[in-house]
């Protein structure tokens, strides 16, 4: 019985990010980055639970990637799709009703990402290459800043350049050979964790600080901290 406790939550993570793509394709972008956001704490809570547990099964683990696939994989691809709607201009003589569809390539990206994580044997203390929700709460994070109103954020976000890069760019991420470690704490000593307790409290003072907007900057420390940590034990 308590093998399904941990599937039962990856089913309302994937039941978050349903409801997600719902408001998405409605244009409701900030609803959608608060259930994201609930799928993400939903993902965190399968993995935990099934530790404590020790509930671990393939039909879990199978089951978790699907949940991925839609909560982290569909929802961030819409969500730029969505963002890149709104700018109804040709993009470098790409036309108009054409520029959108190029945020799906998060989707491609995600499946290909999460196709890697099931059959790479590297990835059981680490991870290589941007987990999914990391990238899904980088892209969920920028309607909640546009929806506080600064004009400077307004003008950064809402640019068709920036938002492609950015597409392209956590595409990459998704992929790249590049390690990063994972929050997963055996222990709660200092000791072999404290690059997991400096991130997390470098992540609450930026949170404190800048909010919603601290989101992006959090990923971007995230990546930067892993490969001190490589460089750190390679040198």
């Amino acid at each position: 019985m308590k093998k399904h406790i941990p599937n039962a939550i990856t089913c309302l993570n994937l039941l978050a990010g349903c409801i997600g793509l719902y408001f998405a394709f409605k244009g409701e972008l900030v609803y959608t980055a608060y259930l994201i956001g609930i799928a993400a704490v939903l993902d965190f809570l399968d993995g935990m639970v099934a530790r404590l547990m020790h509930a671990y099964s393939e039909i879990g683990k199978q089951l978790d990637s699907l949940a991925d696939m839609v909560s982290f994989g569909v929802v961030p691809g819409t969500i730029m799709f969505m963002l890149l709607q709104r700018l109804e201009s040709p993009f470098l003589g790409i036309p108009a009703d054409i520029v959108p569809f190029f945020g799906f390539l998060i989707t491609i990206f995600s499946a290909l990402r999460l196709a890697k994580f099931n059959i790479d044997t590297r990835q059981s203390e680490q991870f290589i290459g941007l987990p999914t929700p990391a990238c899904t709460l980088f892209v969920a994070s920028l309607p909640l800043i546009l929806e506080t109103g600064d004009l400077i954020m307004f003008e950064i976000i809402l640019n068709q350049a920036v938002l492609l890069i950015l597409t392209v760019a956590l595409s990459f991420l998704l992929v790249a050979e590049l390690p990063l470690f994972a929050l997963k704490f055996k222990h709660f000593g200092w000791q072999g964790n404290s690059i997991r307790f400096i991130f997390l409290g470098l992540s609450v003072i930026l949170v404190a600080m800048l909010k919603f907007a601290a989101i992006p900057l959090i990923i971007v420390l995230y990546i930067l901290l892993s490969i001190i940590k490589k460089t750190s034990h390679t040198s």
